[in-house]
C-alpha cells in the first residue's frame, strides 16, 4: 500500500507541474530535422567544392549532412536547424507554371527584364508580358530595384530558364501612359 500511495503522489506531482508535453524543445537543446531532396539537387546544395553547404553552415550555425539518396539531416540549436532548412528548401525549390511571387527587377534588357524570384532563382519577363498594352521601351515602365508581381508562364529545366509575366499576375500593376494634353487654344489678336 505504501508503494502505491507513493506512485500516486509522484504522478499527481508530475501532472500538476507539467500537465502536457511542451510544444517545442528548449532553445538550448539541439534540434534534428530531416528533409528529402531529389538526388540531382544534391550538387546544388553542396555547391562547387562544397562552397554552398559551407556557407549554409556558417550562416546558420547548423550542421548539414546529405546522404546519397537525398536525405538531408540538419542539426542545430536555437533555430539554427530551422534556418538551414529554409535555405536548403529555397535552393531546391522547383518553380512550376502558375506559381505566383513578388520579385525584384535586377536587369533591364531590350527584350524584357530579369526578375529575381529568390536568392537562387530568377526569370525573364518578356516585353510582351509586362503590360496588357503594347510596350515599346521596357525602361519606360520598369526600373532596376522595382518589386513586381509575377506568375510563372513556363519552365525549361534543361536550360534552367523561367519565363514570367507581370500582366498575368496583376493586369493593373503597370499603368498605361497618359496621353499628352491637347495644345491650348490660341485666341487670335485683333
Amino acid at each position: 500500500i505504501g508503494a502505491k500511495k507513493a506512485r500516486t503522489t509522484i504522478l499527481e506531482t508530475i501532472t500538476t507541474t507539467l500537465p502536457a508535453p511542451r510544444a517545442d524543445i528548449s532553445a538550448s537543446a539541439p534540434k534534428i530535422l530531416v528533409i528529402k531532396i531529389k538526388q540531382d539537387q544534391i550538387g546544388l546544395v553542396i555547391g562547387g567544392g562544397g562552397k554552398t553547404i559551407k556557407a549554409i553552415k556558417e550562416k546558420t550555425g547548423a550542421e548539414v549532412t546529405i546522404e546519397e539518396d537525398g536525405t538531408v539531416y540538419l542539426t542545430g540549436k536555437a533555430g539554427a536547424a530551422d534556418a538551414a532548412k529554409k535555405i536548403v528548401e529555397a535552393i531546391t525549390h522547383e518553380w512550376r507554371v502558375g506559381d505566383m511571387a513578388h520579385g525584384e527587377v535586377i536587369k533591364i534588357l531590350e527584350i524584357g527584364a530579369i526578375v529575381k524570384l529568390s536568392e537562387y532563382a530568377d526569370g525573364l519577363v518578356h516585353i510582351s508580358e509586362i503590360a496588357p498594352f503594347r510596350v515599346a521601351n521596357v525602361a519606360d515602365f520598369l526600373k532596376e530595384g522595382m518589386i513586381v508581381p509575377v506568375v510563372v508562364k513556363a519552365v525549361d529545366p534543361e536550360k534552367n530558364r523561367i519565363s514570367l509575366s507581370i500582366k498575368d499576375a496583376d493586369k493593373n500593376f503597370i499603368k498605361p501612359p497618359t496621353p499628352p494634353a491637347p495644345p491650348a487654344a490660341v485666341t487670335p489678336k485683333i
